[in-house]
């Protein structure tokens, strides 16, 4: 989820500062999925991680930079994170 906000900061402020930040946050993001493949198998791990990215980034989006905060887009955010903690579930 930071790493969405470092491309957008990276987006804005073409400097070193930003690129750094932006390699960090994603090594930081790998680092954590590669913990959570140590007791998830892999596809379901993945998914989560892509779940929680992309709804990290809707959120953010919508916090930070007054995207639209349409109850529609809530839901399909609630199903990517309930898909995620379904699949966490079965897994």
């Amino acid at each position: 989820m930071f790493g969405v906000a470092m491309i957008n900061k990276l987006h804005k402020d073409r400097n070193r500062q930003s690129v750094l930040l932006l390699i960090l946050a994603f090594g930081a993001s790998f680092i954590c999925l590669s913990y959570a493949m140590k007791t998830l198998p892999m596809g379901t791990a993945y998914a989560i991680w892509t779940g929680i990215g992309a709804s990290g980034g809707a959120i953010l989006g919508m916090v930070l930079y007054g995207e639209s905060k349409d109850w529609r887009r809530l839901v399909f955010i609630g199903m990517v994170l309930g898909a995620a903690v379904g699949l966490k579930l079965v897994s």
